[in-house]
């Protein structure tokens, strides 16, 4: 699958080696073009580094790997997102991390959608720290990542993108359900920081 990480972040830099070793093609898409080109190189695998419109022109999916306040940008520099799949991993947390922003009548992923309404956007990701991204560090056991989307094509893409990096993609209904998703990984941020577990917990939905 061809697949476009936006940004150069913990969260970029992880998702773009572990899809990159899982076979998929990568472009690292950023305003900075130098960093796009430096993460490229340093992952290998035949990934390239560009501008962000570059980048989103040539994937199949496109993963915004950018805090929420950065989004708007971002798509703005994207260009023409048109039948896309668009996937959102952020929480959109106060500079503290210790809140919400948003939530209760709508979601950073639903504010995404409005913002590329010809996208097909998807949640996923949220709940996952940038250490656990790599197979290495998951050696083991298998971590969820809940997928919601209005689009069902979109949302088995993006399925198949956590499954191929050894991840369980948890069928988490429509888009409006990121209201639920973003403060699980709100708490899941809280378990890691602020009550002594460290970034490597996540959530898991068990059937009993």
């Amino acid at each position: 699958m061809k697949v476009a990480i936006i940004g150069t972040g913990n969260m970029g830099a992880g998702l773009a080696a572990t899809l990159a070793g899982a076979g998929h093609e990568i472009c690292i898409g950023a305003r900075d073009l130098v960093k796009a080109a430096a993460l490229a190189e340093k992952i290998g695998r035949g990934a390239i580094g560009g501008g962000i419109a570059a980048a989103a022109k040539l994937a199949d999916v496109v993963i915004l790997a950018l805090p929420f306040g950065a989004s708007a940008e971002a798509i703005e520099q994207a260009e023409d997102l048109t039948g896309k799949v668009l996937v959102d991993i952020s929480n959109p947390i106060s500079p503290d991390y210790k809140e919400l922003v948003i939530g209760h009548t709508t979601s950073a992923a639903e504010e995404i959608q409005k913002l590329a309404p010809q996208a097909h956007v998807v949640k996923a990701f949220n709940t996952i720290f940038a250490q656990l991204l790599a197979p290495e560090s998951r050696q083991g056991k298998t971590l969820q990542v809940f997928v919601a989307s209005d689009d069902a094509a979109a949302k088995a893409s993006v399925s198949e993108l956590a499954k191929s990096a050894g991840f369980e993609a948890v069928d988490a209904g429509p888009l409006s359900n990121s209201r639920f998703i973003e403060p699980i990984g709100e708490m899941n941020i809280h378990f890691g920081y602020f009550l002594g577990k460290g970034p490597t917990v996540a959530p898991a939905w068990v059937q009993a």
